[in-house]
């Protein structure tokens, strides 16, 4: 039978049972049945973790003000790129063939018989995602939906509000004085659309600071014996140290300023094949706590015989296959097909499988309007995203107390920027206004922990399981979509420099052993000379 047959009788069959279930029975009855129990509260945590939509985590309004005598005079940030489709053509394809099989049995649920075509519908939307939309230049997986482009936007709006003063003060003298708002990213599609929504954002609420926006020459060039030439507005050094490649990052001279950063780099990818990495990814969906919960979400869907297949090792899936999506308006056509690299092999994998499109669905409501929530129970959804905390835990979170900082060390690049932009606004160099960059989680994630910030930077022996038990990191804190960090600088007549941290958009305090820079007790304002000594930054010559 043809897949188109299979999902056909699928369908027809679907309809029925929903028809006969509106329907209700045959009997009639003048009994009068007592009102329903009222609804369980609403639950505040739906457990996406990293794919968590953004929202700001306080309400400006709250903002501590600062000190008398000081104003605003410039505000640089980090931030990751907004919510996104899936990256590539993997989880929803190894789900859809599990389902395919199960339905080519008769193997499904009443609900199973709903998982594959909201599976294809969601592959729909990420073979087109992006296709129409200003600001998309390539079409397909991996880029921003409107809930991400949205994020962006909004942001910028907050910051502009924020500041109204400042960017008036700089429209104002822009014809004398002008001063640049630098805008850098990663490169990546994702990363370079944010960056633009961003900035569009900022324009479509002051117009006036086009004119000021600006995008410097990328490093290098590199490698030098072949140099690749990247566009402006990039900096892969600053924005991509986790996944820097020869080919285009090559620096070779132990003393060029951007040597440490990339050997950094290379040891971070060198742990990323580290025997004891892969022992802890291995030990987190090989919990027997992982099978059971595997179970509950499949035997929703499907036969508790076809489970036990699964699980027994007889039924094994991935990520193979081909398929074609075009446009509605047929200018747009899209063939993928899968690599065969995302499995399902037990039942702790096929359940994670689901999970990642349960998370992902949310930042999809526009493009896909598929609601993963029935698959997920709240439950299971917790004990998965605990798996999906634990592995980006080890893979490039705190880590390992005995592997070092091998998980962040990469990020001392990005914290000199932050504290050298600082270091001219102290100078006197007002050439800037603003520096704003856009990237990934695996920026964002080391970055925090570099920092030092409170519920991040806590490691956990080798002997030792990371558990929500044992340890406070957790991903939906440390970087949602959009996850940004903001450093507001105000400065007195006297120059006196003081900076405060916004992490989401809340103020957070800089690591605990700088609280002696605080430049009043319990305040979120820090004086620059005693946080930049804490930090044991010195300018970049």
């Amino acid at each position: 039978m043809t897949t188109t047959a299979i999902l056909s009788r699928l369908w027809v069959a679907a309809a029925l049972t929903a028809g006969l279930a509106a329907c209700g029975g045959g009997d009639d009855t003048s009994t009068q049945t007592p009102p329903p129990p009222a609804p369980p509260p609403a639950p505040t945590n739906f457990y996406y973790q990293t794919k968590t939509p953004y929202a700001p985590q306080q309400d400006a309004a709250s903002y501590e003000a600062p000190p008398s005598g000081f104003s605003t005079v410039f505000t640089e940030l980090v931030a990751r790129h907004g919510s996104r489709g899936l990256s590539s053509l993997k989880y929803d394809l190894a789900v859809y063939n599990m389902w395919l099989k199960a339905a080519s049995e008769g193997a499904l649920t009443d609900l199973g018989l709903k998982l594959g075509p909201d599976v294809l519908k969601l592959m729909k939307a990420n073979f087109l995602l992006g296709y129409g939309v200003p600001g998309i230049s390539k079409p397909g997986y991996g880029n921003e939906t409107q809930v991400g482009i949205d994020e962006h936007t909004n942001l910028a709006k907050r910051l502009l509000s924020r500041h109204a003063a400042l960017f008036e003060q700089v429209v104002g003298t822009a014809a004398t004085s002008p001063r640049r708002i630098e805008v850098v990213t990663s490169g990546v599609d994702r990363a370079v659309d944010s960056g633009a929504f961003f900035v569009k954002g900022m324009l479509a609420t002051q117009p006036k600071l086009a004119e000021l926006v600006s995008y410097p020459a990328a490093p290098g060039p590199y490698p030098v014996s072949a140099p690749v030439a990247q566009p402006a507005g990039t900096d892969r050094f600053l924005l991509y140290f986790h996944k820097l490649v020869a080919a285009t990052d090559l620096v070779s001279n132990a003393s060029d300023p951007l040597y440490t950063t990339y050997q950094d780099s290379l040891a971070f990818q060198k742990w990323l094949k580290d025997a004891d990495l892969a022992a802890k990814q291995a030990a987190i969906l090989a919990d027997p706590a992982a099978k059971t919960a595997g179970r509950v979400v499949l035997e929703r869907l499907f036969t508790k015989a076809f489970v036990d297949k699964i699980e027994s090792g007889a039924y094994s899936f991935a990520n193979t296959g081909s398929f074609t999506y075009s446009s509605a308006d047929g200018k747009f056509t899209s063939t993928l097909s899968g690599d065969g690299e995302t499995p399902i092999g037990n039942l702790a994998e096929a359940a994670s499988r689901i999970y990642e499109l349960y998370v992902i669905a949310p930042a999809m409501k526009a493009e896909a309007g598929v609601d993963f929530s029935p698959y997920m129970p709240l439950e299971q959804a917790k004990y998965f995203a605990f798996t999906q905390d634990a592995a980006d835990f080890y893979k490039m979170g705190p880590g390992i107390t005995e592997k070092g900082s091998v998980t962040w060390k990469m990020a001392q690049h990005l914290e000199d920027d932050f504290f050298n932009q600082v270091d001219a606004i102290a100078k006197g160099q007002l050439g800037k206004v603003a520096k704003l960059r856009f990237a990934h989680a695996e920026i964002i994630i080391p970055f925090a922990s570099k920092m030092g910030l409170k519920n991040v930077l806590q490691q956990v022996p080798l002997a030792t399981m990371y558990s929500y038990e044992n340890n406070p990191w957790r991903g939906d804190y440390v970087s949602p979509m959009a996850a940004n960090m903001q450093w507001d600088v105000v400065r007195n007549a006297s120059g006196t420099l003081l900076v405060k941290m916004l992490f989401n958009e809340k103020e957070t305090d800089f690591k605990a052993d700088c609280d002696g820079a605080r430049y009043a007790a319990n305040s979120h304002f820090y004086d620059y000379t005693k946080l930049k000594a804490c930090y044991g930054h010195t300018p970049a010559p």
